[in-house]
């Protein structure tokens, strides 16, 4: 493995960083099996020489295929979570996935205007990589309408993408979604049909797209993985295009040196580099 393909090695062997390791708010649901949500979040956000701190939205019933039930978290004990917590660790940013209910989304939009957080990271999970529906439309107006104006990147796939703006073509989609607040969009194109995988990264003043080699298979937690790290990074003071640069060789690292604990896709295997 090339050096420059690895994390930053001095986050892991000097005292004084690890003393000033800047601390990350994982906001997802918990996957039994370890390749996505809040099990992903934690290895990413390590692997970048952050420290993750964690609250869990929904519970799911899911293996490495689909997601087959999920029970949300109670609004009042997310809501009793996030202030203990904040009271106690000062977050540099945040990382929002899968929300569970409306009333979650709802209550992490006002948590999230209180904090005034600059550094905002919003995957929305909309459904499973096996088909499951995880957000209806009232969920949907809560995430542009309440999470999108207080996002700092969102990083949906192409069809997530769509979903929440009703647009087709990749730019009318990002453009939709900067219109909401969004301050930057990722959308990743991972699952389309093509050779190789084109993610562009939209602002207000333009574009830059990123182009990978194609994995074979595809790998669970994928997402996860991408919008953890981008968050980490961020956190430790990079710049928004160079930290979007390294999140993404990272992820695709991660999915080159999948496994599979299970009889459904890969997991990425997020400490390679260890």
């Amino acid at each position: 493995m090339r050096l420059e393909d690895r994390p930053n090695s001095k986050f892991r062997r000097s005292p004084q960083v690890l003393l000033l390791k800047p601390s990350v708010l994982a906001v997802s649901g918990h996957d039994p099996t370890g390749g996505a949500g809040i099990q992903a979040d934690i290895e990413a956000i390590l692997s970048q020489g952050c420290h993750p701190c964690t609250l869990v939205t929904c519970l799911t019933c899911q293996d490495t295929q689909n997601i087959l039930r999920y029970y949300p978290q109670s609004p009042a004990a997310l809501g009793d979570q996030w202030d203990t917590l904040l009271a106690d660790v000062p977050i540099q940013a945040v990382k929002l996935g899968l929300l569970g209910s409306v009333e979650v989304a709802a209550l992490l939009s006002d948590k999230l205007r209180q904090l005034a957080c600059d550094k905002v990271i919003l995957d929305p999970v909309l459904r499973a990589s096996g088909g499951t529906k995880l957000a209806d439309k009232r969920l949907l107006e809560v995430i542009c309408d309440g999470l999108l104006p207080l996002t700092t990147v969102a990083t949906p796939n192409l069809e997530e993408a769509r979903q929440l703006s009703g647009e087709e073509l990749p730019h009318q989609c990002a453009q939709w979604l900067l219109d909401r607040g969004c301050q930057a969009v990722l959308i990743t194109g991972g699952d389309e049909p093509t050779p190789l995988v084109y993610n562009t990264l939209y602002w207000h003043q333009g574009h830059k797209t990123f182009t990978w080699e194609k994995l074979p298979g595809g790998a669970h937690g994928s997402g996860c993985t991408l919008a953890a790290s981008l968050a980490a990074l961020l956190a430790r003071g990079l710049k928004l295009e160079e930290a979007v640069r390294k999140a993404q060789q990272y992820t695709w690292n991660a999915i080159k040196y999948a496994f599979s604990p299970g009889q459904g896709k890969q997991i990425p295997y997020r400490f390679f580099w260890s």
